[in-house]
């Protein structure tokens, strides 16, 4: 017999209150919980259940099959008594189908008090492992348990293929005070795609969101969620991870080749990107044979759009789905390690992307960004500013960089963009932006989670190391946290980069006029724990390729480029080559396409890339190139004044017992032959590498191997040597 809908205002009178029932049915209740599932009503235990367009429904309970009861009125609502049995299952009959289910909410809640309790006051380190989508076992039965942060909801639900995206059928449990909302759904397992249907203050409903906390997604350009485990792979990394840290110090060799997955090298025919398994072996292989010590990836969390390159995310959870799992993208890490291959990830927690489906306005109000645009609109890439002074939100970026570190063992964050979330006033005109508490542009909030974010990830997990790209005069952002400093490990050198490239690109015979460009870096060297960074941002946008920069003819571009890697590795300072250069490919980098590897048929491309083999080598195997990058003990100018025939030569000097360097520089296509350098000590110096060997693709003029000083003091040394300096090329000696 049909349950009469009544006007009473006791609910013990009746199997439901209408009213909440009309709620529940219209997807405007925000306590589910308080309706649905089992219930005392009187001194019987009442199930209730809601499903859009179900004509029937029975109740599984204590081995029996009960006939559940239609509300009269409301379509879809249905009550029943299970008897004494707690657990049951519902059989639910459309006009389309009929199958069984557990009930969600017959479950209790997922999160513990202490999550609660630290999410409630953004403490919480590891949020991942309580927000997301997590298949587990609740009360013993298998699922998936859906969490998310959204205070200012009305009604927040679970919306995917399981539940034709109806917002009615599994809205979820507001936590307490947290802003939080869970639900556990009984008989979903890993695959499935999902977002949230939030109802907004005062009833708007915002567009469907993926999971800010997601760890998969759909492929671009389809926006939702996919449920995926996370922790599965087996580590075999043990090895790497113990001794890992000897090569992040700061007196340790580190050569980067930063890589965009994407374009590294196509498959099929350039049809698609390679897989985190073919990268695994290809993009692995290479680097190790190179001789780099590290692969920093563009960054690999899930974006919609290819053309941002990853820097526009949506998904700082999820290893973008182009390349393959989250599985996958561990082995390929694993497989890294394996190599003796570190891996740095961009980072990026300075912007997201304004798309509906994203974080903009995630529960209808300005959540994750400041609402006004002069603090949360990024004028330069159209992107909003994360409020970093709201605890939740920087919270909830300082979890996800230990997330990439914990859970995919990666090896360091670089960060992109730091200099924009140093200043309230970066790229904004007066008017446009708003000060500090304290009248100044500095932000003050992002400041303190860069602070915090290298104090927390130094402190916990072992041997990792962090990097800045920050291209202004901003002090310490290399020193320690309780030094006063931002607490970087390491910071990119853009004012080196932009004065040698500028350098480089003037014609020989007008370098004399910019000399100092090449020697300006060395005034402020050892100021930080500087990278030495020729990257992607050098190559695109109508900057040309590092071969098409240099001048003259073609045997005068590759010597130039020799010449200028010589220079590069032999400068103080750690060292960071796109993903290209290193064979000089002539086209601009394009993320569209393949690198073009067939350049590597012709023997000046095979002798550039030689070259940078062969000084990764030599910079890893002589202490003298790379124990003190940063400390200006171990450097030292021989010649830095001969501006007329564009000559330099100077001194790299290790630890005590290690053999130092000398390397002289010629930036001109005349020959410096008899050209008188000191060096720091007698006997013999061999020749360690020569960028115009005719192995690199050059004239093969040198020294014969090596060279025999003289007691003749110059350039303030007691000893010295005529030697050759070919045309346009760096010659480096060590001592025997």
């Amino acid at each position: 017999m049909a349950a009469k809908a009544t006007t009473n205002k006791t609910e013990g009178a009746v199997p439901v209150n209408p009213e909440a029932a009309r709620a529940i049915a219209a997807g405007a209740h925000g306590d589910p919980f308080s309706v649905l599932g089992p219930h005392r009503v009187g001194r019987s235990k009442i199930v209730r259940a809601f499903v859009p367009d179900a004509t029937a429904m029975t109740l599984i309970a204590g081995g029996k099959d009960i006939a559940m009861d239609p509300l009269e009125g409301l379509p879809g609502f249905f009550t029943g008594k299970p008897g004494r049995a707690s657990a049951y299952r519902l059989r639910i009959t459309t006009p389309d189908a009929t199958w069984e289910a557990d009930d969600p909410y017959r479950f209790g809640p997922i999160m513990g008090e202490m999550d609660e309790y630290l999410l409630g006051e953004g403490t919480h380190r590891h949020v991942w492992q309580v927000l997301g989508a997590h298949p587990m076992t609740h009360e013993g039965a298998e699922g998936v348990g859906f969490a998310v942060w959204a205070p200012n909801a009305e009604r927040v639900s679970v919306v995917g293929n399981f539940n034709t995206w109806d917002g009615r059928r599994h809205p979820m449990r507001r936590r307490g005070s947290t802003g939080v909302w869970e639900l556990f759904i009984p008989g979903l397992t890993e695959g499935e795609h999902y977002k949230f249907e939030i109802r907004g203050a005062g009833g708007q409903m915002v567009p469907l969101k993926a999971d800010p906390v997601g760890f998969g997604a759909e492929h671009p350009p389809a926006t939702a969620s996919v449920v995926r485990r996370i922790g599965t792979h087996d580590w075999q990394d043990k090895g790497w991870l113990d001794i890992r840290h000897e090569a992040h110090r700061v007196d340790a060799p580190i050569s980067v080749y930063e890589v965009h997955l994407g374009s590294w090298r196509k498959a099929d025919g350039g049809a698609r990107p390679l897989s985190y398994v073919e990268l695994a072996d290809q993009l692995v292989g290479y680097a190790a044979d190179m001789g780099f010590t590290h692969i920093e990836l563009m960054p690999v969390g899930e974006h919609p759009f290819d053309g941002s390159w990853g820097y526009q995310p949506v998904g700082l959870f999820a290893p973008t789905i182009r390349h393959g799992t989250p599985a996958e993208y561990a082995a390929f890490v694993d497989a890294a390690h394996a190599r003796g291959l570190g891996i740095i990830m961009d980072w990026v927690p300075g912007h997201f992307p304004s798309d509906a489906h994203g974080l903009a306005r995630f529960d209808g109000t300005a959540l994750y960004e400041h609402a006004d645009p002069r603090e949360g609109f990024h004028q330069d890439w159209n992107t909003l500013i994360y409020n970093f002074g709201r605890t939740e939100v920087a919270n909830y970026l300082m979890s996800n960089a230990l997330y990439w570190l914990e859970e995919f063992h990666v090896d360091g964050l670089r960060v992109d963009a730091v200099a924009s979330m140093l200043y309230r006033d970066y790229s904004r005109k007066a008017g446009e932006w708003v000060p500090n508490k304290d009248g100044g542009r500095e932000n003050y909030e992002a400041i303190d989670l860069l602070k915090t974010m290298n104090t927390v990830v130094y402190g916990e997990i072992p041997g990792i190391l962090t990097v800045a790209e920050e291209s202004t005069a901003f002090p310490g952002v290399s020193r320690p946290v309780d030094h006063g400093g931002l607490g970087f490990g390491f910071k990119w050198n853009m004012g080196w980069m932009n004065d040698t490239l500028r350098y480089m690109e003037k014609d020989p015979i007008h370098r004399r006029h910019h000399h100092h460009d090449l020697t300006f870096g060395l005034t402020y060297a050892f100021s930080e724990n500087y990278i030495l960074p020729i990257s992607h941002d050098e190559v695109v946008h109508g900057k040309g390729s590092m071969i098409a920069k240099m001048p003259g003819s073609d045997w005068e571009k590759f010597a130039n480029l020799r010449a200028y890697y010589g220079f590069m590795w032999t400068h103080p300072g750690k060292k960071l080559l796109f993903m290209g250069q290193e064979f000089a490919q002539w086209d601009e980098w394009n993320h569209g396409r393949s690198l073009d590897w067939h350049l590597l048929d012709g023997a000046p491309h095979r002798g550039i890339q030689s070259l940078v083999r062969d000084l990764n080598h030599l910079y890893r195997g002589t202490p003298a190139l790379h124990v003190n990058d940063t400390r200006p003990e171990g450097f030292g100018w021989l010649e830095l004044n001969d501006a007329d025939r564009s000559v330099y030569a100077w001194m790299r000097k290790g630890g005590p017992g290690d053999k130092p360097a000398v390397i002289a520089l010629n930036m001109t296509p005349v020959p410096r032959d008899g050209y008188r350098i000191g060096f720091p000590g007698g006997g013999h110096w061999r020749e360690a590498l020569n960028t115009d060997a005719e192995v690199y693709g050059g004239g093969n003029r040198g020294n014969g191997g090596g060279i025999a000083t003289e007691n003749v003091p110059w350039m303030g040394q007691e000893q010295s040597a005529e030697i050759v300096i070919p045309p346009l090329s760096a010659v480096i000696f060590v001592q025997d």
